[in-house]
């Protein structure tokens, strides 16, 4: 077993980027946004603008797509919810976003939706069935909505949702699979930690497909039209008056959005967030099995060092094998140290 030493350090806060905006910006003038950016960190943080600066009465619409990146939850612990090592081969980032809700996989053949709306006007629900209202005028008859608000085409999931709802706003964002790699997508997703034991929220695994698969003609442009206009009708909006705004990586308030990039990449918010977690480690060595759990209450606010008392199989071990009583650095003390 190993003994741990554990020294509390004062929890390092998030640059407080986040406060919701009592004034509308001056560049928030229309009601949908088309991005032309593939830029995950940009994408999710002008998300976070238009969430925090837009009109607090009025309905907002975002589209976008973004290159190959794993998208976590707020809460949730990538050790658990993500392959690192399949990561790393690819060369693949994860991202935690700022909404709640479970992991998911972006590449270009997903789209991603985002509805804001004043929170008295929210329904999780609502939002749900104006997405598939869109689905369903692309000719795909067997789209439904499951018990957790997720759209399926028959028994399989095609889009998942999450939702963060703050003083006066709210939004509903997801993905749409429309032509994504489903098989990396299931190599980065699948992990093998079923001895680490998280307060975190976990992903609900599922059966997925894309709509490709359904009606080979539709794709982003197709599915964005249809979102656009089912999304008009529903908040009896006038293009004729609100045309869509495209954006790129020059749209915005510069200095938000940089700030919230930079934090979306941090040390802190990547790995500093990852909820309360322990992980058990059971290696065997021919001399004997060494067991060793370890509690880990913050990743951002603790250090942990250890000196092993391994416990021997009356069989001696080799002298390279023996106790040192050297202590090793914590896998929390940089996240390359643990490793799938």
């Amino acid at each position: 077993m190993y003994s741990s030493i554990i020294s509390r350090q004062t929890r390092r806060k998030i640059p407080l980027i986040r406060s919701l905006s009592s004034a509308t910006s001056p560049d928030i003038r229309n009601s949908v946004y088309i991005s032309h950016s593939t830029n995950p960190y940009f994408n999710l943080t002008f998300e976070d603008w238009l969430f925090r600066h837009g009109p607090p009465e009025s309905p907002l619409l975002f589209l976008y797509r973004n290159s190959p990146c794993v998208v976590i939850g707020r809460n949730q612990n990538p050790w658990k919810e993500v392959n690192m090592g399949a990561l790393r081969e690819r060369g693949v980032p994860f991202v935690r976003r700022r909404s709640g809700g479970g992991t998911v996989y972006h590449d270009l053949g997903n789209t991603n939706f985002s509805i804001h709306l004043a929170r008295r006007a929210f329904d999780r629900r609502a939002t749900a069935q104006l997405v598939l209202r869109a689905v369903l005028s692309l000719g795909i008859e067997n789209a439904r909505l499951n018990d957790r608000n997720d759209l399926c085409v028959g028994a399989d999931k095609v889009s998942g949702s999450a939702y963060k709802i703050v003083n006066t706003r709210a939004y509903h964002h997801g993905t749409m699979l429309i032509s994504t790699q489903l098989n990396t997508l299931g190599d980065l997703l699948r992990t093998d930690k079923e001895a680490m034991v998280t307060a975190g929220v976990a992903s609900v695994r599922s059966p997925v497909c894309n709509l490709q698969q359904s009606s080979p003609q539709i794709e982003h442009a197709v599915f964005a039209r249809a979102v656009v206009d089912e999304f008009r009708t529903t908040y009896e909006l006038d293009e004729g008056s609100d045309p869509m705004q495209n954006i790129d990586e020059s749209s915005g308030d510069p200095a938000y959005i940089q700030r919230g990039m930079d934090e979306l990449k941090s040390w802190d918010w990547q790995y500093g967030q990852t909820p309360e977690f322990t992980y058990t480690l059971d290696t065997s060595f021919p001399w004997g099995p060494v067991v060793s759990p370890f509690p880990l209450p913050s990743l951002s606010s603790i250090y942990i060092s250890r000196t092993p008392t391994m416990t021997r199989s009356p069989l001696r071990p080799p002298r390279s094998a023996q106790n040192t009583g050297s202590s090793c650095p914590a896998v929390c003390a940089r996240p390359a140290y643990l490793r799938s």
